[in-house]
């Protein structure tokens, strides 16, 4: 009798825990995956490398400027578009735009790029080989275009291919944004004079 009784509080319990999860916030149901260690590890390693201070557009808030979480790491806002040719005040940055995702130097001008998992627009039909060869070379898709400054990818080739992994995998989790970024301007060509 005190066997079958305490099996029957057991399973009690047990529905009442389930009960209490499935009402609470941490719900996890099939359209919301659980987090993998690699995708901890890479929200770990966004947050602490700053991703979002480039990646992310300002807005002006009621404390003044701050970023724009509908937009997370969606690079430069194709509303504002390319910034026209500037020549650079000081020695080597400034941001041209009050979104802090455009700057220009002796490089030329370069936007931050779109890193959500949008298909048409940012990450999402890069595979984890082409985002660890990106990072590697500073080789836009692994291949092409270079890296434009002030993207800081000859620190971060110094990752290990874990880490490099993690980001892609996280970056894979955050919410898809539609926003089509304008290609770098590189830095015309010095005129030769006599």
């Amino acid at each position: 009798m005190r066997k079958s009784i305490a099996y029957a509080f057991g399973g009690l319990t047990a529905l009442a825990m389930l009960a209490a999860v499935g009402c609470g916030d941490t719900q996890i149901s099939a359209s919301t995956p659980a987090k993998t260690d690699a995708v901890k590890r890479g929200e770990y390693l966004v947050s602490i490398a700053a991703c979002s201070d480039c990646h992310t557009p300002m807005k002006m808030g009621p404390q003044g400027p701050e970023p724009d979480m509908t937009r997370f790491l969606s690079g430069h806002p194709e509303q504002v578009g390319s910034l026209p040719p500037a020549k650079p005040q000081g020695p080597w940055l400034w941001a041209g735009a009050a979104t802090n995702t455009a700057f220009a130097g002796p490089w030329g001008i370069s936007y931050a790029a779109n890193l959500t998992p949008d298909r048409n627009t940012g990450l999402g039909i890069w595979d984890e080989t082409m985002f660890v060869t990106a990072i590697r070379t500073g080789r836009h898709m692994g291949t092409s275009r270079p890296i434009m400054p002030p993207m800081p990818w000859p620190a971060f080739r110094n990752a290990t291919d874990e880490d490099l992994k993690a980001i892609y995998a996280y970056l894979r989790t955050i919410q898809p944004v539609s926003n089509h970024v304008p290609d770098g301007q590189p830095a015309p060509a010095p005129t030769a004079t006599n």
